[in-house]
């Protein structure tokens, strides 16, 4: 029987972007400045993926114990933009050796998949 862990919904905020472009060293304009995004055809600055990344890894870590997580491997489906509200999802399989892991917004938008393997 398989078991499911959600989090909370979590608002992406432009603050959220700029500090982590400063913690990641991704200075890349399109997560940080509004008027360069959008002059290169984006609807608004974006999240850095690996920042979606390390959202979904705080709470396997948080549900799981940093301790029992092997291995955390994702694909990035689709842009994260600030206002939106985000949801890590993790449903572990049936011999709890592992499990998918999804972020999504309120609109069941996919932003990441990935896998969870356990020790």
């Amino acid at each position: 029987m398989s078991q499911m862990k959600m989090s909370e919904y979590i608002t992406i905020t432009r603050e959220q972007l700029v500090r982590y472009a400063g913690a990641s060293g991704d200075f890349n304009p399109i997560h940080t400045n509004m008027i360069l995004a959008k002059d290169n055809g984006l609807p608004d600055v974006i999240a850095q993926g690996m920042f979606i990344m390390g959202l979904a890894g705080s709470h396997l870590t948080r549900w799981f114990g940093l301790n029992k997580v092997k291995q955390f491997d994702v694909k990035f489906t689709a842009m994260t933009l600030p206002g939106e509200r985000v949801q890590v999802i993790c449903t572990i399989n049936g011999e709890d050796t592992g499990g998918e892991v999804v972020v999504k917004n309120e609109n069941e938008d996919v932003k990441l998949k990935g896998s969870i393997q356990f020790f």
